[in-house]
């Protein structure tokens, strides 16, 4: 593809990658990321110093594929993405492909990610994660549990992974939904965000994607204090579920 060509004037995709101190994996997911041709957005969730170093370089020698937007402080990854999604709105692009930082996603997907989006542009394009074995038993099930919470919480199927950071957003939907509904900062914003979508009645579509653990991957997972943030989504999201019980069994029924 030639670089920023696009599929169609009404379709403006960048792809939006939230990073806080992946300095050793983020130069090669940008790399393999640029031979796609869209443009890159870069957003430093306040990372250190070493990571800021990397990303400033890397915005600079790819410039003006790559841009970096960087954030004072460390907010959490759904605040790095919903500060991504204004800016893309803010400088002109429809749709942000979410990628994650450290390689775990099978980038050679993005052209279906993308062919979904062109032919249905209000559409949330979610990942739906093919795990291999490097997933542990731990991280399968404690997904899997939420994935039963969001069944509960949308009453309905519809939703196949509601963890997955590998998403395409039209842009301008979703800035208009978390602004009303500004959903959590940290690693309760993928969960909450998709299930807030479907009560609108956004439309999904699950896109069956392959995911690697590296062994040496990073992780920014805080046990017990990203645990409760989950549980206490999960609870206000189950409140929120039975507020709006009448709606959904009607839209079911």
């Amino acid at each position: 593809m030639d670089e920023f060509a696009l599929p169609n004037s009404a379709f403006k995709p960048a792809i939006l990658i939230p990073v806080y101190n992946h300095e050793h994996a983020i130069g090669e997911t940008v790399k393999a990321l640029r031979a796609f041709g869209y443009p890159i957005l870069l957003v430093d969730d306040g990372s250190y110093q070493a990571c800021a170093v990397v990303l400033e370089e890397l915005a600079r020698v790819h410039n003006p594929q790559v841009s970096l937007l960087t954030l004072p402080s460390n907010g959490g990854k759904g605040h790095a993405v919903k500060s991504g999604l204004r800016h893309l709105a803010k400088t002109g692009f429809t749709h942000g492909l979410q990628v994650d930082a450290d390689g775990q996603h099978n980038l050679s997907d993005i052209p279906h990610f993308i062919s979904a989006g062109v032919q249905h542009q209000d559409t949330l394009i979610a990942g739906y994660p093919q795990y291999d074995d490097s997933i542990s038993k731990g991280r399968f099930y404690g997904r899997y549990l939420t994935h039963v919470w969001v069944w509960i919480n949308t009453l309905s199927f519809t939703i196949k992974d509601s963890m997955c950071g590998f998403r395409l957003y039209p842009v301008t939907a979703f800035n208009q939904m978390l602004d009303k509904a500004p959903c959590g900062n940290r690693m309760d914003f993928d969960t909450e965000v998709i299930v807030r979508w479907h009560w609108r009645n956004g439309s999904i579509i699950n896109i069956p994607t392959k995911v690697n653990y590296p062994t040496d991957g990073v992780s920014h997972f805080k046990l017990l204090h990203d645990n409760v943030l989950i549980s206490w989504m999960h609870t206000r999201l189950f409140f929120g579920m039975l507020l709006r019980l009448p709606k959904l069994l009607w839209r079911k029924f």
